[in-house]
């Protein structure tokens, strides 16, 4: 802990970032090593459900120091900034896949989901402004957006009534998986991830937020004993091998029988399937009961992963520009795996400089800022 900070949800949220970069590069051998190799869910439920998290334990400080209007206030001033990032970060996408493109082995415009700009830019350029036009590695800028703009609503009542708003969160949540209820995306499609899905796992992030300020004091040795962890860990081991099944076929066919099959597929990402909650959900209980804060986040990649955390917005859309461009430089190399070795950890290293850049100016802004309000105090 840092003032009362839980350095874990930075940790985790930087790890995130890492993940989402290399599960977003082709082929990428790194790829393999992400949380999406064990288990049904991947980075995705990470960054939104610890989104939650941060998002109404730092508002719902401000809401109880100085009130639900300026926290409110504050809310929409940072969903203001995520969507001028989001409109800056789509052009400079497009044009570094459109310049990309005449390098590059493949169709890197067909492959970013960017014809539709090609074909009707009008209306492309109005759907971008209304959160529409989302091309491929986009789609998690907008979801956030939303779901920010909804919370000074939802504040309120999970700080007043947590089991309330949890319930009408989770009811929302299983009539979308009845109905399956979207917004409407370009071309006649739908939001790649369901805003009213998906909010669930925020509420959820934001609901452990809410409970979950105590400090931890059980060993790990002792949740063994207790029934729901024992049922969360049966969870993540038994989708991790079925996971892992799905690159042997022989192997699969003797875990999952036809009929097994027919009831667990497909995994429906979009609306978060109830399968992708579940283990999710169990793999967060289990992490968060195995893996303690302690001297272990002061090493130095503990404290990389977490100063990534801490700039979560600049340094994902720096991943997302990356990317397109790793898979750009793969393509030149003729996808050989040294080379897109190369160009996986190379997009880490410019990731952990910025994050370290950010942190060092902000660390020389400080002093500044005391002295000028000394200044102030003394005159």
């Amino acid at each position: 802990m840092n003032n009362g900070r839980d350095l874990r949800i930075d940790f985790f949220r930087g790890l995130a970032l890492v993940f989402i970069f290399w599960d977003h590069i082709p082929d990428n051998p790194l790829g393999n090593f992400t949380v999406r190799n064990i288990g049904f869910s991947d980075a995705a439920e990470i960054f939104v459900f610890l989104a939650g998290y941060a998002a109404v334990l730092a508002y719902g400080k401000v809401a109880r120091r100085e009130g639900w209007l300026v926290a409110s206030m504050r809310i929409l001033r940072r969903v203001w900034v995520l969507y001028v990032a989001h409109i800056f970060l789509l052009a400079l996408l497009m044009g570094m896949v459109f310049v990309a493109n005449h390098h590059a082995q493949r169709d890197m415009i067909e492959g970013m989901g960017l014809s539709y700009f090609l074909h009707d830019p009008q209306q492309a350029l109005v759907d971008e402004l209304m959160l529409r036009f989302k091309p491929n590695l986009m789609d998690p800028l907008p979801l956030y957006i939303l779901l920010l703009l909804g919370l000074p609503l939802l504040l309120p009542l999970l700080m007043q009534r947590l089991a309330l708003a949890v319930g009408l969160s989770l009811g929302l949540y299983v009539l979308v998986q009845v109905f399956k209820w979207n917004l409407p995306a370009q071309a006649g499609g739908v939001w790649y991830f369901n805003p009213f899905a998906w909010q669930l796992l925020f509420v959820l992030g934001g609901a452990a937020a809410l409970r979950g300020q105590r400090t931890e004091t059980q060993t790990p040795f002792r949740v063994w004993r207790q029934p729901l962890f024992v049922a969360a860990a049966v969870v993540v081991l038994a989708s991790a091998l079925i996971t892992l099944s799905w690159r042997w076929t022989a192997l699969h066919d003797v875990l999952i029988p036809r009929w097994l099959g027919e009831w667990l597929y497909p995994i429906d990402k979009t609306n978060l399937s109830p399968l992708r909650l579940v283990q999710f959900l169990a793999l967060a209980y289990c992490t968060a009961k195995l893996v303690l804060s302690g001297p272990w986040l002061q090493g130095w990649v503990a404290r990389q992963s977490c100063r990534m955390g801490r700039y979560s917005l600049e340094v994902f859309c720096l991943g997302v520009l990356l990317a397109p461009m790793a898979d750009m430089f793969n393509a030149m190399g003729g996808d050989r795996w040294p080379v897109q070795l190369l160009t996986a950890l190379g997009g880490l290293l410019a990731m952990l400089l910025l994050a370290g850049w950010l942190e060092w100016s902000k660390q020389l802004g400080q002093p500044r800022e005391a002295c000028a309000v000394a200044g102030q105090g003394a005159a």
